[in-house]
Formats: C-alpha cells, sequence, structure tokens
C-alpha cells in the first residue's frame, strides 16, 4: 500500500531536482519549492515508512475527508494575499505555517495508506480533488496579469533576482507541475491496485479451495 505515496514523491523530487539545475529561483518560487519538498515529497515518504514499520491500521473514510479538507484549506489561505503579506513581515510565522502545512500533508498522506479495505476506493476521488484544487490555485499564480502580492517587490534588488512578476509565474509552474506527479500518479497507482485486488482474491480463494479438496 505504500507504493504510491513512494512513486508519487519521487517523481516529485526527479522533477524538483531538474527545475533546480535549470532555473534560479527567486523568493516566492523558492517558498513554492519548499512547499513541494515537504508536501509533496518528505510528506509521503514519512508517511510510507510510518505505515510500513507499524501495525496495519484501518481509519475511516471520514478521517481521509477530514485530512483532505484540512489540507486544501490550509494550502488556499497560506497563498491567499493577505497570509502572505502577514508571512513576509515575520518570518517566523512563515516557518511556523510551513510546519503547519507539512502536518496537514502527512495526515493525508497517513490516512490514505492506512484506510480501511471497504473504503479504499476513495482515496481515488480525494487524490484527484486535491490535484485539481491545487492546480487550480497554481493557474492562478501562473496566468494572472500582474503580481497578487503587495510585498512581492520588497524582495527584487539584485539584477540576478527574478522580477515579481516571472517570479511568480515560476512558482505557478512550480506547483503545477508537482500536482499531476504527485495526486495523479497516487491515483493511478491506486486504481490498478484495486482492479487487480478482486483477481488476485479469487486467485487466492480458488487455491484455496483446490489445496483443501486434495
Amino acid at each position: 500500500m505504500t507504493t504510491p505515496a513512494v512513486a508519487s514523491a519521487s517523481a516529485v523530487f526527479v522533477a524538483g531536482a531538474a527545475v533546480l539545475l535549470i532555473y534560479d529561483l527567486g523568493h516566492f518560487s523558492v517558498h513554492m519549492m519548499l512547499h513541494v519538498a515537504s508536501m509533496n515529497v518528505a510528506a509521503p515518504l514519512l508517511a510510507a515508512w510510518a505505515t510500513a514499520r507499524s501495525p496495519t491500521r484501518h481509519v475511516r473514510a471520514s478521517s481521509l475527508w477530514a485530512a483532505t479538507v484540512a489540507q486544501i484549506a490550509l494550502l488556499w489561505a497560506w497563498h491567499s494575499p493577505a497570509v502572505h503579506n502577514v508571512i513576509v513581515n515575520s518570518p517566523a510565522l512563515g516557518m511556523a505555517l510551513h510546519g503547519v502545512l507539512f502536518l496537514a500533508a502527512l495526515s493525508f498522506w497517513f490516512t490514505l495508506l492506512t484506510i480501511s479495505a471497504a473504503a479504499r476506493w476513495q482515496t481515488i476521488p480525494a487524490l484527484l480533488l486535491t490535484g485539481k484544487l491545487a492546480c487550480l490555485l497554481a493557474a492562478l499564480l501562473i496566468f494572472a496579469p500582474r503580481t497578487l502580492y503587495e510585498a512581492a517587490d520588497h524582495f527584487v534588488h539584485a539584477k540576478d533576482r527574478l522580477p515579481a512578476l516571472d517570479d511568480q509565474h515560476l512558482a505557478g509552474l512550480l506547483m503545477i507541475t508537482a500536482c499531476p506527479l504527485s495526486y495523479l500518479v497516487a491515483a493511478v497507482i491506486l486504481a490498478v491496485q484495486l482492479i487487480a485486488r478482486p483477481e488476485t482474491t479469487a486467485r487466492s480463494s480458488l487455491h484455496r479451495s483446490l489445496t483443501a479438496g486434495r
């Protein structure tokens, strides 16, 4: 069951490493890279490690949906202009909110990997909904004709820094790249596992029947 988390985290890690080799990041795109690293690489890998080491737990579907809503709400709230402009003036608050987002993502991935077998199909709509709303936020950052954050120009001093609008667009591109690589890859793997499971169960039952009849 840990395969979807490990596969999605690996895909995002490779894509992120490629971006770092190609682009010089600005203030906002650096923050976005931290989001991606914590929510889409560290969180699923840690959840997979914890699931593999601890006894199997079967959480309810309601826990998965609560974690899904919490993660989406926190992600959108963090990127609202009002919250971001406050964070700019308080680095400690910014790091605290990064930590909260990481814990929300960790809770999401852990419940995703430990949900009961009967409710496992619900992981797919939860992943697709999360990916779609994250991509929508990314599209707003990419296609906005102006900077959405009043404090963006405050960080553009050196000549090697990206202009504020370009930095915002790059941050959106980082997010919109991580979304399908993380949530869509995991959803596809889970769908394949769910489709293959009845066949595997049927074979196991047939094998037990044949063994008992001998």
